[in-house]
C-alpha cells in the first residue's frame, strides 16, 4: 500500500519499499486500484466519506495477501479504524477485520513477520530518528530504531523529545496552524541540536511537515524515509 502521501509527496519511499522487499526475497504485488485509505475524512469527522474510501480499499486489497504499508498512520487507519467504522455492519465489519489482521507497518513487518533486523544496508552519516505518533496505536516502539541501528556506517542519534508529535496530524495542521507551527519548531530545534546529517522517520506526513519547517529555517538536514535508508547499499 503506497499511501496517497507516498504517491504524491514521497514516491521514492514507496519505490524503496518495493526494492527492499524484493531484495529480501518477496514477490511484491501492487493493486492499481488503491487510493487514499480515508484517514483525512475520518480525522475531520466525515465518516460517510471515510467509509466510502475504506470500502474501496478493502476491495482493492481483497486478494488475501499480507499488506505492507510504509506509513504508521495509514497502517493504523486500516488496523484500528476500519473495524471501528464498520463495527455494526454484518457485511463490511468482517471484511474490515480480515484486512486489518493481515496489514503491517513496514518496520513491524520486517522485525516481527520476517524476523529481520539487519537488511544489509549501509549508510555513512549521523542519523536522527523521529518517532511517528501513530506507531503507538500499533503498539510499535523500537522496531524502526532497531533497524536503523543495524545499518552499517550509521551513527545513531536520539533527539530530545523524540516521541513527541511533530504537529502534522493530517488535517490538524490545517485547522490549527499556529499550534502545529509551534510544535514543529520545537521538533526541529531538538533535531538540530543532535548535529545529525539526516532525519529518518516512518511517515511521509511527518517528513513533509518537518521538512517544510527545516526548509523555511534554511536548515540543511536531509530527510529520508526508513525504507530509503534501508535500501542504501
Amino acid at each position: 500500500m503506497a499511501t496517497c502521501l507516498g504517491d504524491v509527496m514521497r514516491p521514492d519511499a514507496a519505490v524503496a519499499t518495493v526494492r527492499l522487499l524484493r531484495r529480501l526475497g518477496l514477490t511484491v504485488h501492487f493493486p492499481e486500484r488503491q487510493t487514499c485509505c480515508g484517514q483525512p475524512f475520518y480525522n475531520s469527522g466525515f465518516l460517510d466519506g471515510a467509509r466510502d474510501l475504506a470500502r474501496h480499499t478493502i476491495e482493492a486489497f481483497a486478494d488475501g495477501r499480507k499488506v505492507v504499508v510504509p506509513s504508521g498512520s495509514c497502517a493504523a487507519m486500516v488496523r484500528i479504524e476500519f473495524p471501528h467504522l464498520f463495527h455494526e455492519d454484518p457485511v463490511w465489519g468482517p471484511r474490515a477485520r480480515e484486512l486489518a489482521d493481515r496489514t503491517f507497518e513496514l518496520g513491524e513487518f520486517l522485525v516481527h513477520q520476517l524476523k529481520v533486523i539487519d537488511v544489509g544496508a549501509r549508510f555513512e552519516g549521523k542519523v536522527a530518528y523521529h518517532y511517528a505518533c501513530h506507531l503507538r496505536g500499533l503498539d510499535l516502539k523500537t522496531e524502526a530504531e532497531t533497524l536503523i541501528r543495524h545499518v552499517r556506517g550509521v551513527e545513531y542519534l536520539a533527539p530530545e523529545k523524540q516521541d513527541t508529535c511533530c504537529g502534522f496530524g493530517g488535517s490538524f495542521a490545517v485547522r490549527y496552524p499556529a499550534i502545529s507551527g509551534a510544535m514543529v519548531n520545537e521538533k526541529t530545534a531538538c533535531i538540530s541540536a543532535t548535529g545529525a546529517d539526516v532525519l529518518v522517520s516512518t511517515d511521509a506526513g511527518c517528513l513533509m511537515n518537518i521538512g517544510g519547517a527545516l526548509h523555511r529555517q534554511q536548515n540543511p538536514i536531509r530527510l529520508m524515509h526508513l525504507a530509503e535508508l534501508l535500501e542504501c547499499r
